[in-house]
C-alpha cells in the first residue's frame, strides 16, 4: 500500500528537537491533524519507545510544530506547537516550547515565509498562537543562507553553534497577570501531600514552583534518580495536577493529567550548591544564583525547558516568591540558573501596573539546526 508523504523538516532548537510542517500542508486543526501528527510522531506507543515513527520517546524529542505566514501586522509568521503523549492519543496544544522557538526563524527564513538580508541578523516577527503571544528572533545569516555553524554553546546540546537570540514580548498570561492567584506564595493542601508552599507563576508557560527540600531532595538529583523513582513522580504529578485547578486551567485533577501533561510545568527548586551535570560539567554555586529543575509530560527534563528558564528569571524578580527568596536582589543582571545539564542566564524586565506585577520582557540565547528534510510517511488510511 502507498503511503502518504507530507512535506516535513526535522529540527533541533535549543535542546528539543521536533518535527516542523507548513500549515497548508495539513488538514485543519482538529481531530484529523492531531490523527496524522500521532502517527507521525509515533503515538501512541504502549512500549513507550516511538519506534514506529519521529519521535525520541521523550518530552524534548516528542514534539511538531505548524507554521504559516501570519495576517497579523506585527508579525510574520505564525507558530503552532504540540507535545504528543508517548504512551497516549494526546497532543497538548495548551503551551509553547521555549526551545524550539529558536528554530521558527531559521526555518520561516529557509521555507521562503520571511525576507531575510544576504549577511547580518535577521529579524523574525513570530506569533506564537498557542499562548497568544509575540517572541522576536534574531537569526544570524551568511552569504543568504541561514548560519547554523558557530561558537555558541548551549548546556546540554553536544556541539557548538550559531547563537540565536530570543525576545519573548509581553509573555504573562493572557490578561498579562504573572500572578494568577495574585500571591508571589501561596499555601495550598494538597491531598496526600499536605500543606504545601508554592509559587504559581504564568509566564512562558504557566509554571508551578515548589521547594525541593519539601521533598527530601537537594535540587541537584540526576535524571535517573527522579525518574527512577516512581512513587516521587506520582507525588509530583498528583502537586501538578491540583496546582493546575488552582491556577484555573482544569476543571479537576484528573483532567490536568489526562489532557494538559505539558502544561503548567512543575520546577523544584534549591540554593546554589557544587554538583556533577548531565555530560560531566562541573558546576559550581559560585557559578549560578539558582538550582531549578524542570519537570517535562512528567519526567524531568534532561536540560532545562526554554519556557521553564524564562518562567525562572521572572520569578526570581518577584518579591516573595520562592526563586527570589533564594536568589535575593539581583539588580538588572540575568539570573544564572543551575539546571541538569548545566547552566544557563536568562534575563526579564518585570514591571507594576495598576496594582499587578507583569513582565514587559524576557529574553534567552538559544541555537538550532535543520536536521533532515524531505516527506514524512504515514499509512494512507489515515
Amino acid at each position: 500500500m502507498t503511503q502518504r508523504r507530507i512535506p516535513a523538516v526535522y529540527m533541533r532548537g535549543g535542546s528539543s528537537k521536533g518535527v516542523f510542517f507548513l500549515d497548508e500542508h495539513l488538514p485543519p486543526a482538529g481531530a484529523e491533524r492531531d490523527a496524522i501528527l500521532l502517527r507521525v510522531i509515533g503515538s501512541p506507543d504502549a512500549y513507550g519507545k516511538q519506534i514506529d515513527g519521529m519521535g525520541g520517546a521523550t518530552s524534548s524529542t516528542s514534539k511538531v510544530v505548524v507554521i504559516g505566514k501570519s495576517a497579523r501586522e506585527d508579525c510574520d509568521v505564525d507558530y503552532l506547537f504540540g507535545a504528543p503523549a508517548v504512551e497516549a492519543p494526546v497532543i497538548d496544544w495548551s503551551g509553547n516550547c521555549g526551545n524550539l522557538s529558536a528554530a521558527v526563524g531559521p526555518y520561516a527564513i529557509s521555507e521562503g515565509l520571511v525576507e531575510a538580508p544576504r549577511n547580518g541578523t535577521a529579524v523574525v516577527r513570530i506569533w506564537q498562537a498557542n499562548i497568544q503571544k509575540r517572541i522576536i528572533a534574531h537569526v544570524p545569516m551568511h552569504d543568504g543562507e541561514v548560519q547554523e555553524e558557530g561558537d555558541f554553546v548551549l548546556d546540554g546540546v553536544a556541539f557548538p553553534a550559531a547563537e540565536v537570540v530570543l525576545e519573548f514580548l509581553r509573555p504573562g498570561g493572557t490578561d498579562g497577570n504573572i500572578l494568577p492567584t495574585g500571591n508571589a506564595l501561596d499555601e495550598l493542601d494538597i491531598p496526600g501531600v499536605g500543606r504545601l508552599p508554592v509559587t504559581l507563576l504564568n509566564a512562558g508557560n504557566p509554571t508551578i514552583f515548589v521547594d525541593a527540600a519539601r521533598f527530601g531532595l537537594s535540587g541537584t538529583e540526576t535524571q535517573e534518580q527522579v525518574n527512577g523513582d516512581s512513587a516521587l513522580l506520582a507525588r509530583l504529578e498528583s502537586i501538578r495536577a491540583h496546582c493546575t485547578v488552582v491556577m484555573g486551567l482544569a476543571e479537576s485533577a484528573e483532567e490536568a493529567t489526562r489532557l494538559r501533561p505539558h502544561t503548567p510545568k512543575l520546577c523544584f527548586v534549591a540554593r546554589p550548591q557544587a554538583y556533577q551535570a548531565a555530560g560531566g560539567k562541573q558546576v559550581q554555586p559560585e557559578d549560578i544564583d539558582v538550582i531549578a529543575r524542570i519537570l517535562s509530560m512528567g519526567r524531568l527534563h534532561h536540560a532545562i525547558t526554554g519556557t521553564g528558564a524564562v518562567a525562572v528569571a521572572v520569578a526570581a524578580a518577584l518579591e516573595g516568591t520562592l526563586v527570589n527568596r533564594i536568589v535575593g536582589d539581583i539588580g538588572d543582571r540575568q539570573v544564572r540558573i543551575g539546571h541538569t545539564a548545566g547552566s544557563v542566564a536568562v534575563g526579564a524586565q518585570t514591571v507594576l501596573e495598576q496594582g499587578r506585577w507583569s513582565v514587559d520582557k524576557a529574553v534567552m540565547s538559544r541555537s538550532a539546526r535543520r536536521l533532515m528534510e524531505g516527506w514524512v510517511c504515514i499509512p494512507e488510511v489515515l
